[in-house]
């Protein structure tokens, strides 16, 4: 009888293998990422802005946006007509920001008119909750914000007259730092 005796296979060899491997992959993989990575872009704000997401208060972003669908409704019923629909008639119908009920209540209880046949001027009487607006009506239309107690009709709502006045332009940035903002 005759004893043989069997070596066990080095590990050596396919341990360096499969991380060689594993290493391939690993730079296959990042070198895809870096060259179909999304650039970051930034845009800056001007100082008579503010951003809609980041800037304004519960309230505030409320009224704007509920602001921002009416502006539609308005738009379709002053094709209909040669003016545009008075704060008491959008109130009638229901549209938010105008309508008077709970909602508008604790969001400031603004005081709506029209003023000239191109802006709605929202007056706050609560601006802690939520400052004073000015929906620009006209063409694609914009909303105004001012959280001075005092706040007033301005004379004129040319962008220079508003920024004169104190007011600033509530603008809504779409980038990938909405959703990925940090606090400082």
């Amino acid at each position: 009888m005759t004893t043989q005796v069997i070596r066990p296979a080095g590990a050596s060899h396919e341990t360096l293998y499969v991380a060689l491997a594993c290493l391939l992959i690993v730079l296959a993989a990042s070198l895809v990422v870096a060259m179909h990575g999304e650039k970051q872009t930034s845009t800056t704000l001007q100082t008579y802005q503010i951003d809609a997401r980041r800037d304004l208060t519960a309230g505030e972003q409320g009224i704007h946006a509920d602001l921002r669908v009416t502006l539609e409704e308005i738009q379709l019923l002053s094709a209909e007509a040669p003016h545009l629909p008075t704060p008491e008639a959008l109130a009638d119908d229901g549209f938010a920001p105008f309508a008077r009920d709970a909602s508008s209540i604790s969001r400031g209880n603004h005081q709506w008119q029209l003023v000239g046949d191109s802006a709605y001027v929202g007056l706050s009487e609560q601006v802690q909750t939520a400052g004073s607006f000015i929906l620009r009506a006209r063409d694609q239309g914009d909303v105004w914000l001012n959280r001075q107690p005092d706040a007033r009709s301005p004379a004129a709502f040319d962008d220079a007259s508003l920024i004169a006045a104190g007011w600033q332009q509530v603008v809504s940035q779409f980038d990938a730092g909405v959703t990925r903002q940090h606090s400082h």
